[in-house]
């Protein structure tokens, strides 16, 4: 029998949508009633498809379901990937009142949702999130793309999901590096919105890796409640919605540096939020001991705490200056001003920045 389902919403007037999290969704949900049209295109992984395809395709009794499934990785989160949707949908004749079904990482909901806002000028899309940090980020608040070499995630589109399923009991099936990996967004959002989570998550993180599932259904909850409210304030990024990005400009700079897939992304994310608190210190704007209380938070979810090996800080600077919240050529950082306060800043001393830079690329 399915544990207590968690129900909230993402309020964007008449394009709000619901997130729904619970125990075995994928084994006993009816989503048909999410489908305008007659046809599904559910996009997966080579990775998931064994998993969970046939219960998704099950959550659209009577529909014409069709599926194309993707290499697995980062790395391919390129054009020619995406292309893979369009041929697909082409291919199986989809009309515009199609609807994408992502099922999978964020990799998958990132690609399959810029498909859904290009095809046909724009299509519906539902993500089913099979990962932690696809489950409490991606696949929540509309922001779909691809990467480019030259930077992450900066061709893409603001393109809204009809509703998002999460279903806890996927999270088994995660290498225990993913989860890791997904902590570091759920710790993310504490740091910048939520200081009685902070507490909580000191006190949960060893269940949380054990994927308790009550404790990962409260941490999925708690995490989708404070994203959901960032984006209903701010659904395009125009100021508030940028705090969803700390540590992201250093993570950013890790991933394209160390070469899409090898570097999960929350895990580099985790390395980020250890060198925005670390910058936020040397700033005065944070003390010290609220610095070491992140740091320790974060470590505690097993993810690394240096750069990767070679990486130096004119390679930092290097890969900062493409980050899609820099404006007219300023770099533009998400610090801390306290523990569950978190602001966009230009103004970041250089002295500092480059004292945390050669820290973190030492040892």
């Amino acid at each position: 029998m399915r544990d207590t389902v968690k129900e909230l919403n993402v309020d964007l007037g008449d394009r709000s949508y619901p997130i729904v999290i619970g125990r075995q969704l994928l084994a006993n949900s009816d989503l048909s009633a999410w489908v305008a049209g007659s046809q599904v295109m559910i996009v997966t992984n080579e990775t998931v498809a064994p998993l969970y395809l046939e219960s998704a395709r099950a959550c659209f009794p009577g529909k014409q379901v069709d599926t194309v499934v993707l290499p697995d990785g980062e790395q391919y989160k390129h054009w020619q990937t995406l292309n893979l949707i369009f041929d697909a949908l082409l291919q199986q004749r989809h009309s515009r009142q199609t609807t994408l079904v992502a099922l999978g990482g964020g990799v998958v909901g990132d690609t399959a949702g810029f498909a859904a806002a290009c095809y046909q000028r724009g299509v519906a899309f539902i993500q089913i999130p099979t990962t932690l940090l696809s489950q409490v980020d991606s696949s929540v608040g509309g922001k779909t793309g691809i990467n480019h070499p030259l930077g992450k995630n900066m061709i893409g589109a603001f393109h809204q999901p009809q509703m998002v399923l999460i279903d806890t009991e996927s999270l088994k099936s995660l290498p225990a590096r993913e989860v890791s990996a997904g902590l570091a967004e759920v710790i993310k959002y504490g740091l910048i919105r939520a200081p009685e989570f902070l507490a909580w998550l000191e006190a949960n993180i060893p269940a949380l890796l054990d994927l308790d599932q009550a404790a990962l259904a409260e941490a999925i909850y708690r995490s989708c409640a404070c994203k959901a409210e960032v984006v209903a304030l701010d659904e395009r990024e125009g100021g508030l919605r940028a705090i969803l990005n700390l540590g992201h400009t250093f993570g950013h700079a890790i991933e394209t540096f160390a070469g899409y897939g090898k570097v999960l992304h929350g895990e580099a994310v985790g390395t980020g939020m250890m060198m925005a608190a670390d910058l936020s210190a040397r700033q005065g704007w944070i003390t010290t001991a609220d610095r070491d209380r992140a740091i320790r938070l974060i470590a505690s979810a097993r993810l690394p705490g240096r750069a990767p090996a070679g990486m130096t800080p004119e390679d930092f600077l290097r890969l900062m200056a493409v980050d899609k919240k820099n404006v007219d050529g300023s770099l533009r950082l998400v610090v801390l001003r306290s523990l569950g306060e978190a602001v966009v800043t230009g103004e970041a001393d250089l002295r500092c920045l480059g004292e945390t830079l050669t820290a973190y690329c030492s040892g």
